[in-house]
């Protein structure tokens, strides 16, 4: 019997995996009994930021670790595909439609007791830890005592609007560069004056947390993104290229996209505005775009603490804990960053205590492999000041041949990893 502690991405994954091997395991979650400052739900898999998952094209970093889960038999990434949403290329999906039916088929599984309860120190016996970076403090406190002090830093979520409180009269539907749907991305144009407007707001609004702290560069907040220099959002999240508006015939000088969050499309995120922003502050501020005059927030952008092992120090690259036999560790405490990385993370974690148990080598995914070579990331003991990662085609090893076209390439590089991955599958 393996212990799954954590409901989250990687643990729903690792538990499947399990179970996909015929060991029958127990997955403890500890809410609703005992929320964490980022959840809402009791559900399996919540989604607490973004509503997507990235891009989907193979030629995406994003995309190719998608497509590798997808050959190891991920339940996210087929789940995430029965409820998606428009997104352009990305994949987005409706996050209580999807987390309720990954819990359901979670309780279905036979070989899979879920247990809510608080699990305040690392079980006995073989056990993946997958807590996320929100574990619970007695919990947080049993992995310090074995591992030492962890690492920190904040992370940050965009609020939601109500599809009907925003001004349509104000806004658009289009992808840009009309790639995806049309009506994909509903998007709020500013003229010059509103937007040097709404930055000189921004810059002077008042945040929930005053004191300096060190936050993970891809949820950095709007706020101190603009803090960087003077159009920063504007060559940022608020970038107009590709975009013309339709009431003027031109390109806006700066626009702010929405996203679908569910698919009766009734709330809408905003894109790249993860804020630390007071919530009265986030309806004065982000009320000065003119489509959101009146916006209604089903969710404000929220900030919590993350916290990440020192992996390199402490993992090995099947995400086996160096410290203690029988314990692994998988998600975002790893230092993996983003949903699919944590849910990816998951999948090797559980796959590697199965093959553990059934007396066979731990499953080392090639480095051309996109899940492989974030493997290799975290558990690379050379790596100096450990930060979390995502996919990125960076961490791959080059191609043997030079691509000048950098979609060309990655597209090369896209291919070669799904073919690794296939590769190593068939001979595990």
């Amino acid at each position: 019997m393996v212990h799954v502690v954590g409901g989250g991405f990687a643990g729903v994954e690792a538990a499947w995996q399990l179970a996909r091997a015929g060991i029958p395991c127990v997955l403890s979650e500890m809410r609703p009994l005992r929320q964490t400052p980022a959840h809402r739900t009791g559900g399996l898999a919540e989604l607490v930021c973004s509503n997507s998952f990235k891009a989907e094209r193979p030629g995406s970093a994003a995309g190719t670790l998608k497509a590798e889960m997808e050959l190891l038999g991920s339940l996210c990434i087929a789940e995430a595909k029965r409820h998606r949403v428009p997104a352009g290329g990305a994949l987005a999906v409706d996050r209580e439609a999807f987390s309720r039916e990954v819990t359901r088929r979670i309780e279905a599984e036979p070989l899979i007791e879920l247990r809510r309860e608080e699990v305040t120190e690392i079980p006995e016996g073989m056990a993946i830890v997958a807590a996320g970076p929100l574990a619970s403090d007695a919990l947080a406190s049993d992995i310090q005592k074995l591992c030492g002090e962890g690492l920190h830093f904040y992370d940050a979520a965009a609020p939601i609007v109500t599809a009907e409180s925003i001004d349509m009269t104000c806004a658009f539907f289009s992808s840009r560069y009309d790639r995806g749907g049309e009506g994909d991305y509903l998007n709020c144009p500013l003229s010059r004056e509103q937007y040097e407007a709404f930055e000189a707001a921004l810059l002077s609004a008042e945040r929930a947390y005053t004191h300096d702290f060190d936050v993970y560069e891809g949820c950095m907040p709007i706020e101190v993104l603009a803090s960087r220099g003077k159009d920063a959002i504007r060559f940022g999240p608020m970038k107009p290229v590709g975009l013309r508006d339709p009431a003027t015939g031109h390109r806006p000088w700066a626009v702010l996209q929405l996203r679908r969050e569910n698919a009766a499309g009734t709330l809408y995120n905003l894109v790249g505005f993860q804020t630390n922003l007071k919530f009265g502050e986030q309806r004065r501020v982000f009320g000065m775009i003119p489509a959101l005059r009146e916006a209604e927030f089903a969710r404000y952008g929220v900030m919590h603490r993350n916290t990440f092992l020192d992996s390199p120090r402490l993992l090995r690259g099947d995400f086996s804990c160096k410290l203690r036999k029988g314990l692994y560790f998988a998600g975002q405490i790893t230092g993996v960053e983003g949903y699919m990385e944590s849910a990816a993370s998951g999948i090797l974690a559980g796959r590697n205590a199965a093959r553990a148990i059934q007396g066979l080598p731990p499953l080392q995914l090639p480095p051309e492999t996109m899940l492989g070579a974030l493997s290799r990331y975290i558990s690379d003991a050379s790596v100096q000041d450990f930060q979390p990662m995502g996919a990125n085609f960076g961490i791959l090893p080059g191609l043997d041949e030079r691509i000048r076209d950098k979609r060309s390439r990655y597209e090369a590089l896209g291919k070669r990893a799904i073919d690794a991955m296939e590769e190593a599958l068939k001979s595990s």
